[in-house]
Order: C-alpha cells, then sequence, then structure tokens
C-alpha cells in the first residue's frame, strides 16, 4: 500500500527527471533513492518507470500512477488548508452572488461594513438576474430566495423573508380593496415574469386551505423593480416579498393586502459547496450577514420582522 510519502516521493522524482536529481532533492544517495523506487515497485507489483543512466521514463502503469497520485496530493493539501481556515484569519479572495434588485438593495450595503470588519479580505460581488453556477462560475457563496432543491450544496437560511400581496392607496382608492383571493381575478394585477414558475398563478394558504388564483392585468414585466413601480404609480396589485416593498410600507406608498393568508415564502438563504463549509471566509460572511439582517442598521422591516 502506498503513503502519502511514496507519493511524494514519485511526483518528485519524475518533476527532477532522473533518480540522482530526486535523491538531492531529498538529501539522500542515488542508492537510496532507487531503492525506494524499487521497494515501491515491490508493494504495488508493478514496474512504474524504465531507467537509464541519465534519465527515468514512465511506464503506462507509472503514469497512472502519476496522475492520481498527483490528484490525492491536491486533495490532502486542500484537506489542510480546510481544516486550517477554520481557525485562521479569513483572508484571500470571496466571490459573492446575489440578484439584481436584492443585491443592490441590502447585500451591498452589508458587504461594506463587512470590508470594514475584515479589510484583509478582497471581496467580489457579481449581481445577476439568474443564480449563477457555484462550482462553474468559481462562486464562494451566493444569497438566493428559497432553499434550493440541489441536495450537493449547503443551504444555510440567514433571514426569514414572506411574500405578500400589495397596492398603493392611489389604486385602492380607484378600485376597492380584495378581500378573498378570489377577488383578485376581478382586479389588475402586475404580473412579474421571472424564473419557470407558471406565469401570473398565486398561491394562497389559510389554516389547511389552500387556493391557486390565476391573476390578469394589462402590464408585466420580467424586472421586479420595474414592477414595484407600477404599483407605486397605481396601475395595479403587486406580489412581491417584504424586503423589496419594507420601505415603502413604512412611508404608506404601499398596503398589505389579504394579510390573513400565506403565500410560498421567499426565505434568504446563503449557499454554497461542500467543500466551501470549513473555510473561515465563507464561515464569517454567513454569521455576519444572519446578524445584519436579523437588526439592519439598527432597524427593523415594516412589518417587524424579515
Amino acid at each position: 500500500m502506498s503513503t502519502p510519502s511514496d507519493l511524494v516521493f514519485f511526483t518528485t522524482l519524475m518533476k527532477a527527471g532522473s533518480l540522482s536529481a530526486a535523491a538531492r532533492e531529498f538529501d539522500v544517495t542515488p542508492s537510496a533513492a532507487s531503492k525506494w523506487l524499487q521497494q515501491l515497485e515491490e508493494r504495488l507489483g508493478v514496474r512504474l518507470a524504465n531507467r537509464t543512466t541519465r534519465r527515468i521514463s514512465l511506464t503506462s502503469e507509472g503514469e497512472v500512477y502519476l496522475t492520481e497520485g498527483r490528484r490525492i496530493l491536491a486533495e490532502i493539501e486542500e484537506l489542510d488548508q480546510t481544516i486550517t481556515s477554520t481557525r485562521a484569519a479569513p483572508k484571500g479572495l470571496l466571490r459573492i452572488n446575489a440578484s439584481l434588485g436584492f443585491g443592490r438593495t441590502y447585500i451591498a450595503p452589508a458587504i461594506s461594513l463587512f470590508a470594514r470588519k475584515y479589510p484583509e479580505l478582497e471581496v467580489q460581488l457579481l449581481l445577476t438576474d439568474r443564480p449563477m453556477n457555484l462550482a462553474d462560475d468559481a462562486i464562494d457563496i451566493a444569497i438566493r430566495f428559497g432553499e434550493p432543491p440541489d441536495t450537493r450544496v449547503i443551504a444555510r437560511k440567514v433571514a426569514n423573508n414572506r411574500r405578500r400581496i400589495f397596492a398603493s392607496p392611489i389604486y385602492l382608492k380607484a378600485h376597492g380593496t380584495p378581500e378573498t383571493p378570489h377577488d383578485l381575478t376581478q382586479h389588475n394585477c402586475l404580473i412579474l415574469r421571472q424564473d419557470d414558475a407558471a406565469y401570473g398563478v398565486w398561491r394562497f394558504s389559510k389554516g389547511r386551505q389552500s387556493e391557486s388564483v390565476k391573476v390578469r392585468g394589462a402590464m408585466s414585466s420580467n424586472d421586479g423593480e420595474v414592477v414595484l413601480n407600477w404599483a407605486l404609480d397605481g396601475h395595479g396589485i403587486l406580489m412581491r416579498a417584504e424586503w423589496d416593498a419594507a420601505r415603502y410600507l413604512r412611508s404608506g406608498r404601499l398596503v398589505v393586502l389579504l394579510g390573513d393568508y400565506d403565500l410560498p415564502p421567499a426565505d434568504i438563504y446563503a449557499v454554497y459547496s461542500q467543500k466551501q463549509n470549513l473555510a473561515a471566509k465563507v464561515r464569517v460572511f454567513n454569521e455576519f450577514l444572519t446578524e445584519h439582517f436579523r437588526n439592519p442598521a439598527g432597524e427593523t422591516t415594516a412589518t417587524g420582522s424579515w
């Protein structure tokens, strides 16, 4: 059975190109290096390298052993760094992905405070209209609404966040206030066309009862801020997350409708890969963001919770 020291020896040998050069790397005699290689081959029962007086070359078995050996050593090094990082101060580059509206309004100000607390970290905030792939896009942590279905990633809830129905007093004065979800079919609803969900289907629940309502309206968009501004202008009724409407609820420009009904939650999650679970930079950002959302800038949302 090979040991990590065997793997280090063999990868060093092939990089050095000869037994004598490898011997100098390990500060041993060439005969000792030759004996090490011989004993390794005897344990494995295969020949790993062809030797000449001047150079050494791989056999087919040796090529496999070298490739896999390098991979194993890299994983050991990554494991060591991961474990060490749990006790070390966070350093290096932290790449964060968030949606456009939420990223601008909430994540960017949070990162401003976070950067002051951890000046040795370099932070990149990447705002997109759709979630980025953690592995393919080299993202350390993504901020998303709702727990992702992919069990290969870790999702930590950093804040509660409800979807609600809103309208401006301007609209309600002109068109009246719906009392039940079904009443929405008689109103102009502003439809947000995002993700792959069924457009214009709003799902309500109250106790054990649930109801899906197909709403309609003359105006729709794939941009949440656009639809929100239309609601503020009095064009119709909107379904949106609390974080998006909080400041307008405080000012009275929007009103919550059907408040005794629940809609599918839009809780805020920090999502990251399994290998980032123990990384200090990810851990401290998670902890900071959770505390920040618990009391952002010393305030709460209009409803008193996230």
